[in-house]
């Protein structure tokens, strides 16, 4: 750290931080290497070879590559089928349509998980939007509060057995929700007891910053779908752009005609020279997802140290890769979100500053210097600007850079001091 003028102080608990951090790192290396061999597996079986790299333009009809890969997302996540595009233009989109794969006029989709992301919430129909809502496909809309920052278990079963549910939603991670995130095993557990009251309700999990954590996922639990973003997890640092979804064949198909049209589906798509980083991505995804947790370890170990208050906390078991640091104010939260920022490889010199994304309520503040726009695979910082003003840092393409911005981070907040 001879590059990096951090003072002596918090080089001393820097150490200390990353003495307790290393107590988790043998686990985290454990699950890689168990989601490393599934990945190696379905590679061997689907016989990836160079000719898999070669794009297709126009219409992109008999793409080998492409169609490989979805075989391979289908079998590394243990399910019939999978959908796995560039053109999935963010997370929301994949799982937009995922949601429309499983209702239709006259359904209710039901969120199991208290309110639906930020940015899902105009196609939710929880907030206003010009058009394209549930509502306006005739498609009803509920949610069931969480309890106590949980699952509310005894009124998902109540609410998923009422007429019309053919659908119910799970939000894996904590979003911007003070709330814990949900193993796999968690939502097997949702999965079996609305399939107990209603059989004929699928399953559909938001599971973005999700997938590598743990060794199995949500679709080898129950989960009849799964939807998230190449430019998070499974994309390894490497995908350029792009979304999936992955599970039940008839609902991957339906996805696959909202994304396009009905009677082409996934039958087209160009794959313009892409194949090759959405396979290495995958490869080394369940590593690169190692790397930021491990990342997020020292994060929670190093801002306990400085009275922070964060979860997980740097002992707990972790599945997906979001750590939140609370505030209280936005002072502190700005500095460490430029911190994030100055230590970045790319547009270190850049002062994030707050502002109206699309999709969001409030303004955000977002510090990503990364090599592929808004990859939170890669080490980021968000945070929407309300109270009890909460960070929620992600990924870490390497531990060590991981490492450097985290201090990099804590040493402007402790300058704002």
């Amino acid at each position: 750290m001879q590059d990096f003028c951090f003072s002596p102080e918090l080089r001393a608990l820097a150490d200390k931080a990353e003495q307790k951090a290393r107590q988790r790192f043998d686990a985290i290396d454990a699950v890689s290497q168990q989601c490393t061999a599934r990945v190696l597996a379905a590679f061997a079986k689907h016989r990836v070879a160079d000719g898999c790299f070669a794009g297709t333009t126009g219409y992109g009809y008999d793409d080998v590559g492409r169609d490989r890969l979805e075989e391979i997302y289908a079998d590394v996540f243990g399910c019939e089928k999978a959908l796995v595009r560039h053109s999935f233009v963010n997370g929301t989109h994949a799982i937009a349509c995922g949601m429309f794969a499983a209702v239709k006029t006259g359904d209710t989709l039901l969120s199991a998980t208290g309110s639906v992301y930020d940015t899902l919430r105009t196609v939710a129909g929880a907030r206003g939007a010009l058009g394209g809502t549930f509502a306006d496909y005739g498609i009803g809309y509920r949610e069931v509060p969480l309890s106590g920052g949980a699952p509310d278990l005894p009124a998902i079963r109540e609410a998923a057995q009422k007429s019309g549910v053919k659908a119910v939603f799970v939000q894996r991670s904590r979003g911007y929700g003070d709330r814990k995130s949900l193993t796999s095993a968690e939502i097997g557990e949702i999965c079996a007891l609305v399939k107990s009251v209603n059989p004929r309700a699928a399953v559909i999990v938001d599971n973005c910053y999700g997938e590598f954590c743990e060794t199995s996922e949500p679709t080898h639990c129950g989960a009849d779908l799964i939807c998230g973003s190449l430019i998070k997890n499974p994309g390894g640092g490497l995908a350029l752009s792009g979304g999936y979804v992955a599970g039940r064949a008839d609902l991957v198909e339906k996805a696959a005609y909202r994304l396009t049209v009905p009677g082409i589906g996934g039958e087209c798509g160009a794959t313009f020279g892409l194949n090759r980083s959405m396979y290495q991505g995958f490869f080394m995804a369940p590593h690169t997802v190692a790397q930021s947790l491990k990342t997020a370890v020292f994060c929670a170990a190093l801002l306990e140290e400085l009275g922070c208050d964060v979860s997980p906390r740097w002992d707990e078991e972790r599945c997906d890769i979001i750590q939140t640091i609370r505030f209280g104010a936005p002072e502190p939260l700005l500095a460490f979100c430029r911190g994030i920022q100055a230590g970045a490889p790319v547009d270190a010199y850049v002062t994030p500053e707050p502002w109206d994304m699309p999709g969001y309520d409030c303004p955000v503040v977002m510090a990503a210097g990364a090599f592929v726009q808004g990859a939170s695979i890669e080490l980021s910082c968000d945070a929407p600007m309300r109270p009890p003003y909460i960070a929620y840092l992600q990924g870490g393409l390497t531990y060590e850079a991981g490492k450097l911005g985290i201090l990099t981070a804590a040493q402007g907040m402790l300058q704002q001091r």
